[in-house]
């Protein structure tokens, strides 16, 4: 540790609380908080897990008393960096080593690093006086100089004095790597002592700029409609003009469309929301265009950008079958996330996810994908915009091939007098924005995140567990009329999805709300639904033929010992609980209930095989890329 850090002091504290108290009135700011939140600490924790970086907003930042003139921080690459690449970032002349010594990669680079005190009147309105802010604006991500193994036995030594031909003094140093992608604003180091919870700033880079702030990137595919004759492409650029997909052996060009999101479009309530506030980032201009022309089930290539900002490399991907149409293979899963591709601590990581990209990605190159369906939690961005960035990078080896649809959840939507149906803060003030912007699905209008798309023999019913589904809600009348539109003998498979479960076997109101269940259930029955699929809960659990709790129907064994539902005598839905793609699991208790035929906690993602006579599905562990679970659901005749 270069020097240790000062503690502020109690009188300075109360001080800034009786400026508060006099700035806000005392009585009319704390009044109307419950006690709930009086103590707020808990409150801010549920926008960002619970870990001391991801609190470092709520600490008290203090200067570190004494000056190191030896002290010096740089970067491998000081400029123009690539769309993608690793740094070295190197701390030298450094005199006491500490395990509590870290760098903090901040962007843009002219954010402020230092105390916000004012900002800590905004805390200390919601009744949190304990710490205040620390810095005013998100670190990206950070390491521990202990990354470097030879940074605390201080074997990489410096001569800083000489006498006689002898060294007198020296000091230590060491190296950490960062993993770098273009997130349009420049980028500085910081490093610090102090560790998360009373840190000081030692010493700062230069800002690093991107060689191409406008480099179009990130395209990600999803289907407008059920034909596979137009597909839409998304993509991120720093550059607000219209830009161009070219595809197809013809070159055919579309022009996108050009939106964004801005901070004052994030939510907020008495204690400021990271998307408000310190966890914003500029998403630069999101564009979108739709191919069309297409034929289904075809490879096609193409690129997108200018001449003026460069054009991405070019991509083949694979359209959908037509609804209607045999065969169909797709995967799926919930709660993917992301995570660092080297040691830093970011605020919310995922670490299931880099292997089930891996693996699905693995699948897609050998074609045996036709689509994707991922039902809610999508980056867990929860109001620290930049991750957005990190995510749509991570999945682009995937979604920029095959179509990539999505359904909302809470880590999306949920925020407190936001109109969700769950007033939580999981969304971090996004209250469904970016994602909606990111990814456009062919859904009724804005905030109305639901829909249906028919691929091969399926069809596909997409709803929002965080919108109203309360009977006679709106989008309870469009679930019902959907499930009814279904023409089974050209889509004999009826697959329903959204995020948050009907049944699993962690108890709580956090994993299953029986009012959701006691509203949309009956439809599932009434409308012979074959397949349930949902999130939420970070595991993967199998039902038998369920309504209303009980088994309506047990599977049997095929002659490879698969269990097989026969739905020629249709009971009851299937249940698939596929939140197991990126969160860390949840472990299974031991009391399993009478409905619940398969049980894994490990990291992985449906695979499905759909023709007209069957479904063919499997849990694939993405580490070991074994089949966990399989199973079959059959109809020798269609209804």
């Amino acid at each position: 540790m270069e020097a240790s850090p000062s503690i502020s002091s109690p009188v300075s504290k109360l001080m800034l609380i009786l400026c508060v108290c006099l700035f806000f009135g005392f009585s009319s700011s704390l009044s109307f908080l419950s006690p709930a939140i009086v103590n707020s600490t808990l409150e801010h924790r549920n926008h960002t897990a619970i870990s001391n970086f991801r609190v470092l907003n709520r600490k008290y930042l203090s200067d570190c008393p004494f000056r190191n003139p030896f002290l010096n921080i740089s970067v491998s690459k000081s400029s123009d960096l690539s769309d993608e690449e690793f740094v070295t970032v190197t701390v030298t002349g450094v005199l006491y080593p500490s395990r509590h010594d870290w760098v903090a990669m901040i962007s843009p680079a002219h954010s402020d690093v230092s105390s916000c005190p004012f900002n800590g009147i905004l805390y200390a309105e919601t009744g949190d006086l304990s710490n205040l802010p620390l810095l005013c604006h998100y670190p990206v991500k950070a390491q521990f100089m202990s990354n470097d193994p030879d940074y605390l036995s201080c074997k990489k030594k410096e001569c800083k004095k000489r006498r006689n031909g002898k060294c007198k003094f020296t000091t230590c140093g060491g190296s950490i790597i960062f993993h770098v992608i273009n997130i349009r604003t420049d980028i500085e180091f910081v490093f610090f002592a102090g560790g998360f919870a009373t840190p000081c700033i030692l010493s700062r880079t230069q800002p690093v700029n991107f060689a191409n702030p406008k480099k179009p990137l990130y395209g990600h595919l999803s289907s407008v409609d059920s034909t596979g004759t137009s597909m839409r492409l998304t993509w991120v650029s720093g550059d607000k003009e219209p830009q161009q997909v070219e595809y197809g052996d013809d070159g055919k060009t579309q022009t996108s469309e050009v939106s964004t999101f801005t901070q004052e479009n994030m939510c907020s309530s008495a204690l400021p929301s990271p998307a408000k506030d310190f966890g914003w980032h500029d998403p630069g201009y999101i564009h979108t265009a739709v191919m069309t022309g297409l034929q289904p089930s075809s490879t096609v290539s193409y690129r997108y950008g200018s001449e003026a900002v460069d054009w991405s490399d070019k991509i083949q991907f694979r359209t959908p079958p037509a609804g209607g149409s045999d065969e169909m293979k797709f995967l799926a899963y919930g709660d993917m996330g992301k995570a660092p591709r080297d040691a830093s601590t970011e605020h919310y990581i995922q670490p299931g996810s880099l292997s089930v990209v891996k693996a699905m990605s693995d699948e897609v190159n050998n074609g045996n994908v036709d689509s994707i369906f991922h039902i809610g939690d999508i980056s867990y961005a929860t109001g620290f915009l930049v991750e957005w960035d990190f995510f749509l990078h991570q999945i682009t080896p995937v979604a920029s091939r095959v179509s990539y649809m999505t359904a909302i959840g809470n880590h999306e939507r949920d925020y407190v007098n936001s109109g969700s149906v769950y007033s939580t803060p999981d969304s971090g003030g996004e209250c469904g924005i970016p994602y909606e912007t990111y990814f456009p699905m062919p859904t009724p209008s804005k905030d109305r995140p639901w829909y249906s798309t028919e691929q091969a023999s399926v069809h596909f019913t997409v709803i929002s567990t965080e919108h109203d589904w309360w009977v006679n809600s709106e989008q309870y009348k469009w679930i019902q009329k959907d499930l009814a539109s279904v023409d089974r003998s050209k889509t004999p498979w009826l697959i329903f999805a959204g995020h948050r479960p009907m049944y699993s076997s962690l108890d709580g109101f956090l994993s299953v709300d029986k009012f959701f269940v006691k509203s949309v259930e009956p439809l599932l029955l009434k409308n012979k639904v074959d397949l349930v699929l949902f999130g939420h809960v970070h595991n993967y659990e199998r039902t038998c033929s369920v309504f209303r709790n009980k088994c309506m129907g047990i599977p049997t064994k095929d002659d490879n010992g698969i269990d097989t539902y026969d739905h020629s005598n249709y009971t009851a839905p299937v249940h698939a609980i596929i939140g197991m793609a990126g969160f860390s699991l949840d472990k299974f208790n031991k009391n399993n209930a009478t409905w619940s035929l398969s049980r894994v906690a490990k990291f992985g993602y449906l695979r499905a095989h759909a023709t007209k006579q069957e479904i063919q599905l499997e849990f694939v562990n993405a580490d070991t890329r074994k089949v966990e679970d399989s199973f079959r659901i059959i109809r020798r005749k269609i209804d």
